[in-house]
């Protein structure tokens, strides 16, 4: 788990994680995405806080969205992964207004 590209200037960052393959389906990742994000805006004051993984990431859909975020839509061509190529990304965000509600 990482809250990485903290920009305290316009209270965001991004979060990002990996979970060992004999850990997934747990809802680890989506324990630890919502006890971040929840510390993050409120020790930190952030208003906003980034989740994005490639489009074909079924199971990172999942988790971002049962942690609240709200998919604001598909950056194209966005990061090269291991297999060289470049993918797709969902871009999601989760706003401090959006613990409140």
């Amino acid at each position: 788990m990482a809250l990485h590209g903290l920009d305290l200037e316009n209270a965001q960052a991004r979060i990002g994680y990996r979970i060992a393959p004999w850990a997934r389906g747990r809802g680890a990742a989506t324990a630890s995405v919502q006890a971040v994000t929840t510390w993050a805006m409120t020790t930190l004051q952030l208003a906003r806080i980034v989740l994005t993984h490639a489009v074909e990431n079924h199971a990172s859909c999942r988790v971002a969205q049962k942690s609240g975020f709200v998919l604001e839509g598909v950056m194209r061509s966005a990061k090269r992964f291991g297999d060289g190529r470049l993918h797709d990304e969902h871009l999601h965000a989760c706003l401090a207004t959006d613990l409140a509600s």
